[in-house]
């Protein structure tokens, strides 16, 4: 099966390349380093698996596979992410991919996942899988209470500084950005999750864990 590669981190990249073509079956045709490169490739190149990092600079990974399911519907994608994060898998799939499978997966779970899709299945992270269920549990116990929308990258960035206790003025120092700029992610990411308050931004960063509790004294 021919695979294009994606992640901009290049060490990462052609690590998992290597790994790939060290099975028979396995055929890299290119590598990307952020989504737009990913989208042109696919287009080239129709490409049957594309593995695909969450979170590079530029296009948004999950906009790019909207295009690439659209413009290549035979070519499947399977994320390759660190994000343990039921939210980005839900997102991942309503953009059209197959599979999605954590970064720290061993070798063999990795290819299993990868012959798993381009048979036709798909694949979930088992760990994130329980999330997902647990979180289903807990809606139908108590009500959704946030919508559906998933964090961009930089979003997870602000609440966890704004959670940690962080001016937007510091927030802003720390990220590069203007204030403004904050502000209106800050505004965006509260609309998104319906959140109305300090507290509730605290509760939902802990319970995401994108923040941890402080250790017991």
């Amino acid at each position: 099966m021919r695979c294009l590669v994606v992640d901009d981190h290049v060490l990462l990249r052609q690590g998992v390349s290597r790994l790939l073509q060290g099975e028979q079956d396995f055929e890299v045709v290119a590598e990307a380093g952020d989504a737009s490169e990913a989208l042109a490739k696919v287009r080239e190149l129709r490409p049957d698996i594309v593995l695909m990092d969450i979170g590079m600079s530029g296009l948004s990974s999950f906009d790019a596979v909207r295009m690439m399911k659209k413009e290549a519907p035979a070519t499947k994608i399977v994320f390759l992410t660190m994000y343990e994060d039921e939210d980005y898998m839900m997102e991942c799939f309503r953009a059209g991919a197959s599979g999605y499978v954590l970064k720290d997966t061993p070798v063999p779970e990795l290819f299993g996942a990868v012959r798993e899709v381009y048979h036709g299945g798909n694949y979930f992270s088992a760990r994130v899988l329980g999330k997902v269920v647990e979180e289903l549990r807990l809606n139908g116990r108590e009500g959704r209470t946030k919508s559906d929308s998933v964090l961009t990258p930089r979003e997870r960035e602000v609440i966890k500084l704004l959670a940690e206790g962080n001016s937007v003025k510091k927030i802003a120092d720390i990220l590069g950005l203007s204030a403004k700029t904050v502000e209106a992610h800050k505004f965006n990411l509260m609309r998104k999750l319906d959140i109305h308050n300090k507290a509730q931004l605290v509760t939902y960063a802990i319970r995401k864990k994108i923040v941890s509790l402080p250790a017991s004294a």
